[in-house]
C-alpha cells in the first residue's frame, strides 16, 4: 500500500506545474475554466489545513452537505475564493501542502476527522482525498490544454484504501442521504493488485465492510487510476469495461448498477466530455 504522505508531495509538485502553464480562461469542465479547477483545489487544501491540525477547527460549514448538494457548496466556496492567477495558485498550493505535511508530522493517521455530510474520514483519508482531487482535476487541466497527465495506478489507490474504505470504516454519516434507495443487500468485492481487498455491502440504503472473504454478488477488478475517473464521471463505465481497466464478474453482476446509484461520491464538476 502506497504511502500517502510520501504520494501527497510528488503529486501536488506535478500538479502545481501543471497549473502554473496553464491558460486561466481555458475550458476543463463544463463550467470551470482550468483557473477555477485550480482555485477549487486549493480552497480544499486551505480547509484541510485548519481540519488537520490537533484541535484544529471543525468542518461544521460542510456537516450537512451530501452527495446531491456538493455542487452548490462548490459553486459558494469559487465566488468566495476569487483568485484565478495560475503562477499565484500554484504557489499557494504547494505551501499549503507543506502545511498539511507540517501539522499532520507524527500524528495517528487512522484519527478521524469531521468531513462532508458529518461523516468520519481518517487523516490519511484526508490526505488520500487531496490527492485524488488533484490527480482528477489534473486530467481536466491537462486536456483542456493539451498537455500530458500521468495517474501512476500506486497514486490513485491511495482513494479507495484511505479515503473510501477509511470513511465506512468509521462513518458515512449523511453523505449518501438522498441517492437512490436500495432495499436489497448487494454485496461488491473489489479486487486490485493496488488496493487491499474488500467487500462493500450496501442494504437498506447503508453501507458497511463485510470480511473480503465472504460471498459477493459482484465481483469488480479495477485499475485503480480508472476506477476514480469512472466514480467521477470522468470516464464511463462501458469505455472502462472496453479497455479492460474494469471487469465486472460474479454470480449477479447486474445488481452492480444499483449499488452504484447509492454508493455515490460528491462530483466536483461536470466534464466536457468522457
Amino acid at each position: 500500500m502506497a504511502d500517502v504522505r510520501e504520494v501527497l508531495p510528488a503529486v501536488t509538485a506535478r500538479f502545481a506545474d501543471l497549473v502554473a502553464r496553464a491558460a486561466p480562461g481555458a475550458p476543463a469542465t463544463a463550467h470551470w475554466t482550468a483557473a477555477d479547477t485550480a482555485a477549487h483545489v486549493m480552497a480544499i487544501a486551505t480547509l484541510y489545513t485548519a481540519i488537520l491540525a490537533p484541535g484544529g477547527a471543525a468542518a461544521d460549514s460542510v456537516a450537512g452537505v451530501t452527495v446531491d448538494t456538493v455542487a452548490d457548496l462548490n459553486d459558494v466556496t469559487l465566488r468566495h475564493y476569487t483568485e484565478r492567477d495560475p503562477a499565484t495558485l500554484a504557489a499557494a498550493l504547494r505551501s499549503a501542502v507543506d502545511t498539511i505535511l507540517a501539522v499532520t508530522e507524527g500524528t495517528d493517521h487512522e484519527r478521524p476527522i469531521p468531513w462532508l455530510g458529518d461523516s468520519r474520514v481518517p487523516v490519511a483519508g484526508v490526505l488520500a482525498h487531496l490527492v485524488n482531487e488533484m490527480l482528477v482535476h489534473g486530467w481536466d487541466i491537462a486536456r483542456a490544454i493539451r498537455a500530458p497527465w500521468r495517474i501512476p495506478p500506486h497514486e490513485a489507490a491511495t482513494f479507495f484504501d484511505r479515503f473510501l474504505i477509511g470513511m465506512i470504516r468509521n462513518d458515512v454519516g449523511g453523505l449518501l442521504d438522498g441517492s437512490s434507495p436500495n432495499d436489497r443487500r448487494v454485496a461488491v468485492a473489489f479486487r486490485s493488485r493496488h488496493t487491499t481487498p474488500a467487500t462493500l455491502v450496501l442494504h437498506h440504503g447503508r453501507v458497511h465492510l463485510a470480511d473480503p472473504s465472504d460471498p459477493a454478488d459482484v465481483r469488480l477488478t479495477f485499475d485503480p487510476a480508472t476506477l476514480n475517473l469512472v466514480l467521477f464521471g470522468r470516464v464511463s463505465r462501458a469505455r472502462a469495461a472496453l479497455t479492460g481497466k474494469l471487469i465486472v464478474t460474479g454470480p449477479r453482476p447486474w445488481r452492480l448498477p444499483a449499488f452504484l446509484r447509492t454508493v455515490r461520491l460528491p462530483t466536483n464538476a461536470v466534464p466536457l466530455s468522457a
